[in-house]
């Protein structure tokens, strides 16, 4: 997709994300303190255009799991603070919920050097975006989520159009309503935050906008894959000191347990939270509850209920 320079400019006024504010053109003159109540003022406003999208995100969030538990993944494609965003929240998910690093991914126009250095043009190819998926071998249980501020990125667009043409879940997130981005996706959700402080810094409320989204999409797919017991992270991996000690915490919330009974359990489940769990409120021993735990298909409530019908 190429434009020339007229008919980009032309595009990018008709945008809210890039919009210009007027009142603001003297903020470089007020008092720091002022611009940091300003900045802030501007931030409270971004939950309320979040809440506005949660019937589009809790729809799309519903089919995300479903995909995923036939063993589909999940990909975020973005470019620039949108990509990062994406790839920060795939990430985050293997310690936190023990998935495999290949469940979640996140690509970045450009590649990974663009997680810290802009790569000329990345963010302008379709083709690009479908080379990248093409790179992951696709499935129609795969679900890829476009990220663009603007909702008229063509990476984003292309990774959405790419996907959906091969079965692919797809959801696109922008911040303009009215998007190409959301028009391209099964599930467009479009969080409208309003023209930025900084004329266009689409790093900034639209940033948070699409944080909080993502935050929502990883998480409660992962609560109804049975990631989670209540509000705990059942599934976190121990990877140094500080999660070794929550783990036992965890373990020490959903039991109620003495510590002894606790390191016994995570002796006997090589240090698996949830089979911990299990061999605690389900009266089992380490073998029993992992085979619980594969034949509930992960889910902790299902098989403690195998194990004390």
């Amino acid at each position: 997709m190429t434009f020339s320079y007229g008919e980009l400019r032309a595009e990018l006024a008709t945008l809210t994300t890039e919009a210009f504010r007027p009142e603001l053109a003297d903020i470089d003159q007020l008092p720091t303190l002022e611009i940091a109540r300003i900045m802030n003022g501007e931030d409270e406003t971004v939950p309320a255009a979040v809440a506005a999208q949660l019937p589009r995100i809790a729809a799309a969030i519903d089919d995300t799991a479903a995909r995923m538990s036939r063993g589909g993944r999940l990909v975020y494609a973005g470019a620039g603070t949108a990509g990062r965003l994406g790839v920060l929240d795939a990430s985050e998910c293997p310690p936190t919920f023990n998935t495999d690093p290949a469940e979640v991914l996140g690509l970045i126009a450009g590649g990974p050097s663009a997680m810290v250095k802009a790569v000329e043009g990345a963010e302008d190819s379709k083709e690009l975006a479908a080379s990248d998926l093409d790179a992951l071998k696709l499935t129609a249980d795969d679900t890829v989520v476009g990220i663009s501020a603007s909702g008229r990125t063509p990476y984003a667009i292309g990774a959405v159009e790419h996907a959906r043409s091969l079965g692919a879940l797809t959801i696109g997130l922008s911040c303009n309503a009215d998007s190409a981005l959301g028009a391209a996706a099964d599930h467009g959700i479009e969080v409208v935050v309003g023209p930025e402080l900084l004329t266009g810094s689409t790093r900034l409320k639209a940033g948070t906008a699409q944080k909080l989204v993502l935050n929502m999409i990883s998480t409660i797919t992962m609560i109804r894959l049975g990631k989670t017991y209540g509000n705990l992270m059942v599934d976190v991996r121990a990877s140094n000191e500080k999660l070794r000690a929550r783990s036992r915490r965890i373990v020490a919330l959903a039991t109620g347990a003495p510590d002894e009974e606790i390191e016994a359990a995570l002796a006997a489940t090589d240090g698996e939270v949830k089979n911990a769990i299990l061999t605690i409120l389900g009266s089992v021993d380490g073998p029993t509850a992992a085979r619980l735990l594969t034949e509930s298909r992960g889910h902790l409530r299902a098989a403690l209920q195998s194990a004390r019908p």
